[in-house]
């Protein structure tokens, strides 16, 4: 007799449950967050078992099993005594104690098995600071709490691990997960790349364009930029090697559109729901205020890749390899995904919630499926097409559960040791009465921080310590936390723990550090976008016309002058000048003037124009 795979039925199971809570709505706060995680750390064990194919793999399944039943334990308390929790606010006891530290602890070794050492030693930092900086001398001291007290706070209540990410993981982002993996697996993810292919293919550059689009779009639904890269960089990298692109070019540049995909609205890698619960605005002002920065990085990207394929001669993608029109167009492979796209925006014209509005986007997807797919694929083939999404979304709630509970408890501890204000407050001190200073210790930490981690995890971070030090100073709240997002966000291209570029080179077989110069100089635009965000309120659609006109016309100067100076693009007859001229555009660009990015605008196309009218009257 053949046993199913326990992995497979559970990722069902929780890709069943988010389902069913989208469509009829989330149970109590903490019920949805008790089945929730208690269901995602289930799979996670059985995903990722310790010891696998060791000869101690039956310790690790003992260990395993201790951890999954103490998990189990924990959240089927929080579900039985959910009342009694939100009413009573009950004291802790060592029976309470036992089952925090065994949810806490199964939370963090999850996390060390999917991403690393580094996320749950940032936990238990925040942990034994909570519990031991009483005894810290300087500004870190704080008077101290007991085991107790920071049981109550993690466990017996909605502020540590049942707060508002995990609750934010358990219903909005689940559900676009959901959303994204059926989406993909019914034809969607095909789809992206041959559209991408046919808009890129044919132009200077064509591979790396069809890299940067699909991965773009991809990157909008992945909640990781290091998934994304594994995913769609096992297709791109190798036609880009194929056509004689340099290795480490083919690496960053399917690293860095990856990224990007976290800063494009309107999923931007799942943080955008996150943003609007932590700054407690709506979902459709994150992603408004995010479309002009999106769309400047990815035309930087574009106007580099360009830049470079000119100058090295890379090759075109061969006509033949290219899908044509007809069948990219076809209902059965575009019917889908503009049927969930219109499903999701029926859901939101109608003020459903964000879950509900994805509910709608599934049930607009399966519905044109079905009837595009009717008479073409066996029912047995289609239905087993969806439920490897269902399967699919329950695998990748794993990573963001465990995650997000696990950041949730860090949260909880920043904000009663008030360590992000101390921090704050050390920074706006150092930066004196200078925004820009101010900012640019932010960024650099923002940078360091957010090293190793997935890019959601890594803005939680960043938002509870970071954020307030910009706000402090009078940045509007929204500006700062998109600031501190970016940086959080760059940090997996950022040398020296640059960990999508370490993926993407892994694909090409080739050095990560060629690759990551490639990768920073791609993406070297996004370094000075959340700066143009301090100084233009335009780039985020506020103040008006004129303002945003302004933040337009600098961001469209950026834009070109700064791929021209890094890849070193003619301009004049001479080298310097050429730099002089780049150099100066862009400082007059982000000189925080109304009439400065006008200034920037006419030297550049003067400079231009003369060496064009040049080069006719030699001719």
């Amino acid at each position: 007799m053949r046993f199913p795979d326990p992995a497979k039925t559970l990722a069902l199971i929780v890709g069943a449950f988010v389902f069913y809570t989208a469509a009829t709505g989330p149970f109590e706060s903490l019920i949805q967050r008790g089945i929730f995680l208690a269901l995602v750390i289930c799979l996670g064990f059985a995903l990722y078992p310790l010891g696998k194919g060791k000869p101690w793999r039956p310790v690790g399944l003992a260990v395993d099993l201790a951890l999954m039943a103490l998990s189990v334990a924990a959240c089927g308390y929080i579900i039985l005594n959910y009342d009694r929790i939100m009413t009573e606010l009950p004291w802790a006891t060592p029976l309470d104690m036992v089952l925090a530290a065994g949810l806490v602890l199964a939370v963090l070794e999850l996390a060390r098995r999917t991403v690393g050492l580094i996320f749950p030693i940032l936990v238990l930092v925040g942990l034994a600071y909570a519990r031991f900086g009483a005894y810290m001398p300087g500004p870190m001291r704080h008077r101290g709490f007991d085991s107790y007290y920071i049981t109550e706070t993690v466990f017996l209540g909605d502020l540590g691990i049942w707060g508002m990410l995990t609750g934010v993981a358990a219903t909005v982002i689940a559900a676009f997960v959901l959303f994204g993996a059926l989406l993909l697996h019914t034809g969607g993810g095909q789809a992206f790349i041959d559209l991408a292919m046919r808009l890129g293919g044919r132009q200077v550059g064509g591979a790396a364009k069809i890299a940067t689009i699909a991965s773009g779009l991809f990157g909008m639904i992945s909640g990781s930029s290091v998934a994304n890269v594994a995913t769609t960089g096992n297709f791109t990298i190798p036609m880009m090697i194929r056509l004689g692109y340099p290795r480490p070019f083919a690496a960053a540049v399917e690293a860095v559109a990856s990224t990007g995909g976290q800063i494009a609205p309107p999923i931007m890698g799942a943080a955008a729901f996150v943003m609007a619960e932590i700054v407690g605005m709506p979902y459709t002002d994150i992603i408004r205020a995010a479309l002009l920065p999106a769309v400047f990085f990815y035309l930087a990207v574009f106007v580099t890749v360009h830049f470079v394929s000119e100058k090295r001669g890379l090759a075109l993608v061969p006509s033949e390899e290219l899908p044509v029109w007809a069948n990219i167009l076809a209902p059965r492979r575009i019917g889908p995904v503009v049927a969930a796209l219109i499903g999701l925006g029926i859901g939101f014209w109608l003020g459903r919630s964000v879950a509900t509005s994805a509910f709608y986007g599934i049930m607009g997807l399966l519905a044109a499926f079905i009837v595009t797919q009717a008479g073409r694929k066996p029912l047995r083939d289609m239905a087993r097409m969806v439920l490897a999404g269902v399967e699919d979304a329950g695998r990748g709630l794993v990573i963001i559960g465990v995650l997000l509970a696990g950041a949730q408890v860090l949260v909880s501890m920043v904000n009663l040791t008030g360590a992000g204000v101390a921090l704050s407050s050390a920074i706006v001190s150092l930066g004196g009465d200078s925004i820009v200073m101010i900012a640019l210790m932010v960024a650099l930490v923002c940078l360091i921080m957010g090293m190793g981690l997935p890019t959601t995890a890594a803005y939680v971070l960043v938002a509870a310590v970071l954020a307030p030090a910009l706000t402090e100073v009078g940045v509007p709240i929204l500006t700062a936390h998109l600031f501190v997002f970016y940086f959080a966000t760059i940090s997996v291209i950022t040398p020296p723990v640059c960990v999508a570029v370490f993926v993407g080179a892994g694909i090409a077989q080739t050095n990560w550090v060629p690759a990551a110069f490639e990768a920073v100089r791609l993406a070297a635009i996004t370094y000075l976008l959340p700066f143009l965000l301090l100084l233009f309120p335009g780039m985020v659609l506020e103040g008006g016309a004129l303002s945003i006109v302004d933040a337009a016309l600098a961001g469209l100067i950026l834009v070109f002058a700064i791929p021209a100076l890094l890849t070193r693009i003619r301009i004049t007859h001479n080298r310097f000048l050429d730099r002089v001229v780049l150099a100066t555009v862009i400082l007059l660009a982000i000189w925080p003037h109304p009439a400065t990015p006008v200034l920037a605008a006419a030297i550049l196309l003067t400079v231009w124009s003369g060496v064009k009218y040049t080069q006719r009257v030699s001719r």
